[in-house]
Formats: C-alpha cells, structure tokens, sequence
C-alpha cells in the first residue's frame, strides 16, 4: 500500500487534526511495549519485583547502595527467555543492602545497612556466600552488585520504579482482556436484538436495563465475591460489567442499517442472516465501536485500579498501580508523598491518553462532518 495515498486519506487527515492524539497514542505504544517487556527494563527483575529488603524501606528517589549476594544452597536452575519475559528472575540468592565492601583473601568484609543512620561490620567466607557453586572467574562480579533505586523504595523496601513497570502489566492486561470480553457479548447481543427484533430484542433490552439498572462498582463486587480474589478474576469481573454500553450502541447502529436498501438487497439475494450481519453490517459499525473500546479501555484501568485499592482486586504480591496506592496512601501526609503520587500520575496518563485517542477517532469517524 502506498504510504503517501494511506497518508492523505479522509480519516488520517481527521485523526491528524487533533495535535494530542499522536503524542498519546506514542504514549500508549510505549506503555504496551513496556508491560511485555517490564522485566528486562526493570532494576529489580525477580518476580513481581518482590525482593523485600527492610533495611533500605522508603529511601528517596536516587537512592543507590550495593548488594551483597548470598547464593541458596540449591541446584542452579536454567530459565528460558519466554519463562522469564513472563515469570521475571528465579531468585537464586538473597540480596544484603551493604555501603562498601573489601576482599581479604577467601573473605569479604562488608559494612550491612541496619537503617537510615546505622550499619555493622560483617564478614563472610567466600565459599559461604557460593554455596558450594564453583567459584566464578570474577568473584567480585559474581557476589557484588550496585542497585540505583530511581524512584526510591516503599516501606518493605522493594524498587518503587521495578514495581511501578510490573504494574503496567496488570492495567494494560485488563483493559485489553477486559475490552474483548466486553465487546464480544455486546456485539453479539447487540446485533442479534438490532437485526431480529421482536421477542429476541426484548429479552436483550430488558437484560441491558437490568444490568444498566445495577451501579458498576457493586456488580463487580458481587462477581469478585463469586469468583474470588485473584488475577484472571478481575479480567472477567470487570469485562463482564462493561458489555451493556456496547451492547446498546451495536443495537441502536444495527437497527438503522437494516432498513437500508443494500441490506434489503442482500435478503432478496438469498443470503443467511449471519453473512448479512457479518460481512454487511458489522464492519460499517466499526468506527462508533472503535470509540467506545477506548472509552472502555481506561475505564477498565480506573475499575481495576479501585478495586486493587479497595483489596478485592490483585492481590499482593503481584505489582497493580492501585495496590501501589493502597499499599502507599498513608504516606501522603509524610515526608514520603511520592510513593503514592507516582502510581497515581501513571493512572492519570494512561486514562488520559486513551481518552484523547477516544476523542479523536470520534471526530476522525464522524460521518456527520
């Protein structure tokens, strides 16, 4: 396809007039591209970046001190590259916050972080520290390394950056998983019930009042509750709630494009009514549904990020932006405010960028204008 045609297109044009779109959907493509891979951009990349070292708990932004390694005494165990995009790091030691470090021989003699003030001199023997692994050619390397803590740590002391990529993954998995759900029983429903009519339309129309009828957030509850705490709970329980909207949408285009003659046409020819619906109807109700899968993307990250708040959503130790806030909150009033704010402001831009994106395929496909 020739860009410069593609480029000149009615839509381009449209989508182009609004200057914050190609900022916010730069944005949202490199939101995506960090939850796929958060862990290799991670400074902590063990799972869920979970390392828990209370020594070093709510340190400031920029913060940084070396970590001593002290190996399991477990076999080694090899991780696959696709196990570890996913998984993050096995541990395979336990990390010592440390401000300096010297080799004497077969020990190393470190000065161990006890708090913001204090630290204690402590020595290990190489061999300890190996556990019977084979000594490395570069010790050092092997057993030291610097850890730069660039948004600082929360109270358990993990990396508020590390989580904060982690937690990417949660918001940007609910809202995808949570929108195809939303839109194949609102397409379905919706379809069916706009081109049939009659019986079938009003038992979708009262369904859609019922469910209309019930506040969001408590139906949710209620599916959470039913379902359980957990991960994939929370996809299905706010993909579950969010169809209606689509569902009336779909109704209400369907049942303006059956009377059109070209679908008259299409009955007179003798084709089904699934091909109709299909090939004729639905892809010229793809902008308006375009929208609302948007709008419904980021109100699937604000519903997910409540509910992580509220302790019915992900659960701990799995990194969720909200869990970040609930976990934080109490430090706004402190000397610690950003441990709260920051997962709040990736909220805020993830939301407000899927809602520029709404607003401007809204104008780019507004068949009005």
């Amino acid at each position: 396809m020739n860009t410069t045609h593609f480029t000149n297109t009615r839509f381009s044009k449209r989508f182009r007039k609004s200057k914050a779109a190609l900022p916010a959907l730069v944005y949202i493509f490199l939101v995506i591209v960090i939850a796929v891979f958060c862990y290799p951009l991670s400074t902590d990349d063990s799972a869920d970046a979970d390392t828990v070292l209370m020594e070093i708990g709510t340190r400031k932004p920029g913060f940084s001190c070396y970590m001593l390694k002290k190996y399991y005494p477990q076999n080694e165990v090899e991780q696959s590259t696709l196990n570890y995009l996913i998984h993050g790091r096995i541990r395979d030691a336990e990390l010592l916050p440390i401000v300096s470090y010297q080799f004497k021989n077969d020990s190393v003699i470190v000065q161990h972080i006890l708090d913001d003030q204090n630290t204690e001199t402590l020595a290990f023997s190489i061999s300890q520290l190996l556990q019977a692994r084979n000594t490395p050619a570069n010790i050092e390397a092997s057993l030291v390394l610097k850890r730069n803590f660039w948004l600082g740590t929360d109270r358990y002391g993990r990396d508020v950056f590390s989580r904060l990529l982690i937690g990417s993954r949660v918001s940007m998995a609910v809202g995808f998983i949570a929108v195809i759900i939303s839109l194949f029983i609102g397409v379905l429903l919706g379809a069916l019930s706009g081109y049939f009519g009659g019986k079938i339309d009003q038992l979708v129309t009262w369904l859609i009042n019922v469910i209309w009828a019930i506040p969001t957030l408590l139906l949710v509850f209620a599916i959470t509750f039913a379902l359980g705490k957990g991960f994939w709970q929370i996809f299905i329980a706010v993909g579950c709630t969010m169809w209606v909207g689509t569902a009336r949408l779909i109704r209400g285009q369907v049942m303006s494009l059956r009377e059109m003659e070209y679908i008259q046409a299409t009955k007179v020819m003798g084709f089904s009514s699934a091909r109709i619906i299909i090939k004729h109807i639905l892809p010229n109700i793809m902008g308006p549904t375009m929208v609302l899968a948007a709008s419904n993307f980021a109100t699937a990250i604000l519903i997910e990020a409540g509910l992580s708040f509220l302790g019915i959503g992900v659960q701990p130790p799995t990194s969720s932006w909200g869990l970040m806030i609930k976990e934080n909150y109490n430090f706004i009033i402190t000397n610690h405010p950003m441990l709260a704010i920051i997962p709040g402001i990736a909220i805020m831009l993830i939301v407000l960028a899927f809602n520029i994106i709404g607003n401007a395929l809204r104008d780019a496909l507004d068949v009005k204008g």
